[in-house]
């Protein structure tokens, strides 16, 4: 009975090891195995929606589909299977995102249309991050969001001032092109503005008169100028808040923790190298 338990309890350690280890042979294979999985499963429901596509290979995608959900279905199970607490899993964030992932299938049995929730599985492109590794950048982003955070009431006394001039510039261009030139209104004008004025000109409206145009090219070099305000706000922030973490000493850029020793190689927390400056 004792030699049952121990290798049921064996098993249970292997098929972790494989399943959420990436430092074995038998992980990494399985990391790339799931990576080929999910950006397939994905392309799939792409094609899926290309409706000329589907009506040609309609059979096929759909013996793929079922492929892949079953896969995803014993990824789930293996999942719950070689943990110690499954509830711990199945409630956990990638637990929730795993699961909404696999079921549209299954659901689209019962009730029709509802096949179109299989989108939910691009959900599974955020495994990607653990795969790849990627968290290591996180302690870049939290800079970033840091900075974004310190210069939020700047950013909005600048987008402020930026929605009055496209009021007032919007309110002129109704006044000087009128409805002749698709400036029916002056909420139609001011959303012409606002698109002159981020650069993006769908050109479903356009100035007819010489004034009209004469305005529309002013409007067109301020929104060159708008667009770095922004950038030079926030990149200040991040310069500003680099100087303050080289004055108060040496942090991790992975986790964010205080380094106590100034002749540390690793952090003390997460065992993220760091960096020699």
């Amino acid at each position: 009975m004792r030699d049952k338990t121990n290798k049921s309890s064996h098993w249970r350690v292997k098929l972790h090891e494989v399943i959420y280890g990436t430092h074995t042979p038998a992980g990494k294979l399985f990391d790339i195995i799931l990576l080929i999985a999910i950006l397939t499963s994905i392309l799939l429901v792409m094609l899926e929606s290309v409706k000329s596509f589907d009506a040609r290979y309609h059979k096929f995608l759909n013996i793929s589909e079922w492929v892949i959900t079953i896969l995803f279905s014993l990824e789930y199970i293996a999942r719950i299977i070689s943990v110690k607490k499954p509830s711990k899993y199945i409630f956990s964030f990638y637990g929730i995102i795993d699961l909404l992932s696999t079921i549209p299938k299954y659901i689209s049995l019962i009730f029709a249309g509802s096949h179109a929730l299989v989108a939910l599985r691009a959900l599974r492109l955020l495994r990607m991050f653990r795969i790849l590794k990627l968290a290591r950048y996180l302690g870049a982003s939290n800079s970033l969001v840091n900075a974004l955070k310190a210069s939020k009431a700047k950013i909005a006394v600048f987008l402020f001032t930026v929605l009055i001039l496209a009021i007032i510039l919007g309110t002129i261009m109704y006044m000087v092109e009128g409805d002749e030139s698709g400036f029916t209104s002056i909420p139609t004008s001011v959303y012409w503005t606002i698109v002159t004025l981020t650069t993006v000109g769908y050109g479903d409206i356009a100035p007819q008169t010489p004034i009209g145009q004469l305005i529309a090219t002013f409007i067109m070099i301020i929104g060159y100028g708008i667009i770095a305000v922004p950038t030079g706000i926030v990149s200040a922030e991040i310069a500003t808040s680099k100087k303050q973490e080289f004055d108060e000493g040496r942090s991790c850029e992975s986790c964010g923790a205080d380094i106590m020793r100034d002749d540390a190689d690793y952090c003390r927390k997460c065992g993220h190298k760091l960096n020699d400056e």
